[in-house]
């Protein structure tokens, strides 16, 4: 397993990630306890997590995947181990998450923080991050940025200085070691950082936006804020929901499949993903590759990623994502890769 560094702080994190939110809904008890032991055995340190999983959300699994973690620690007792994320939930219309009161300001970080460490049953968290703004943003989905002053809330500088201050305090408590973003903008990772700077505050180590060969839309902007800044890529749905194995061509949706579960509208369903989705496939098979074992090692070789969280539902799928690691991509192979993205870039943004 390869390591780098997490930002400007001296952990270090394994280069493949294991994603969680499957466990409670797809996954059992029993098959999360296995995959986080068969991780750790082949040189996995990084579990990612968020208060708001199982997923899809819902009131009945809310904090699931928090609880199987921590009892998976307090039966293995191996929390030592383990760099550990977790993620607040910005402003939200689920009603069971504070009651529908959520947002990211002091008294909802210090709650959602709490319940957190009790359902991890743990005393901190390594890295704590922001799940999505509450500012309205062009995430999830959604390329496009529509401005409306009336939409966009005052005094937003304040809040995210509010924001950093008690993510400070909680530092300093001894509850989290550090802080990163998710589903952010350049704009707003680097005001973060400004702030930081400005007011001698914490600063953002990482940012967890979506990345893969469907959606390189981190390029654009957010790669070189990454580089330069030393906050690091924690790349999500790598595998676009697990679209790039080719498991959903022409309309198939195997059972106990993430889409026979989920009925929200997925980014992934569209003409476009369908035919780049059939090319990567066909690059993959011309050059004797996994499909999906060649979609994350092209994440992997990425100079601003930090680590690339993978999830599975069966162990067959974790070692296989988990081998990715020995993969090498060919000159060859990556031209075939660079010129289909040309011909169809970002079609699931």
């Amino acid at each position: 397993m390869e390591y780098r560094q997490l930002g400007n702080t001296d952990i270090q994190v394994s280069l493949i990630c294991l994603g969680t939110m499957t466990w409670g809904e797809q996954n059992s008890q029993e098959d999360a306890f296995a995959q986080m032991d068969y991780a750790l055995e082949q040189g996995i340190n990084f579990f990612d997590t968020a208060e708001m999983y199982s997923v899809p959300p819902k009131a009945e699994t809310y904090g699931r995947t928090e609880e199987i973690i921590g009892e998976w620690f307090q039966s293995r007792k191996k929390r030592d181990r383990v760099i550990l994320a977790s993620k607040v939930a910005g402003k939200t219309n689920m009603d069971w998450v504070r009651e529908g009161k959520n947002q990211l300001d002091r008294p909802n970080i210090t709650q959602a923080l709490e319940d957190s460490l009790k359902r991890l049953k743990t005393d901190y968290i390594d890295l704590y991050q922001l799940h999505w703004p509450d500012r309205p943003t062009n995430r999830f989905g959604k390329l496009g940025f529509d401005y409306s002053a009336d939409e966009l809330p005052a005094g937003e500088l304040e809040k995210m200085h509010e924001v950093l201050t008690v993510l400070g305090e909680q530092i300093q408590a001894g509850k989290i070691r550090t802080i990163g973003l998710s589903n952010e903008t350049p704009w707003g990772v680097m005001t973060y950082l400004k702030l930081a700077e400005k007011y001698s505050l914490p600063r953002m180590v990482s940012i967890q936006n979506p990345y893969s060969l469907l959606n390189r839309t981190f390029e654009i902007g957010l790669s070189e804020v990454a580089v330069q800044e030393n906050c690091g890529l924690l790349a999500y749905s790598p595998l676009a929901g697990g679209t790039l194995t080719g498991k959903y061509l022409g309309g198939n949706i195997p059972p106990g499949s993430r889409r026979s579960l989920d009925s929200r509208p997925s980014r992934y369903e569209n003409p476009r993903t369908e035919n780049a989705t059939k090319g990567y496939v066909e690059i993959a098979k011309r050059h004797n590759l996994n499909p999906g074992q060649m979609a994350l090692a092209f994440v992997n070789r990425q100079p601003f990623l930090t680590s690339n969280i993978i999830g599975a539902t069966t162990m067959e799928q974790l070692k296989t994502d988990i081998d990715s690691i020995n993969v090498q991509l060919s000159k060859e192979a990556l031209a075939d890769i660079e010129a289909l993205h040309q011909d169809n870039p970002n079609p699931a943004p």
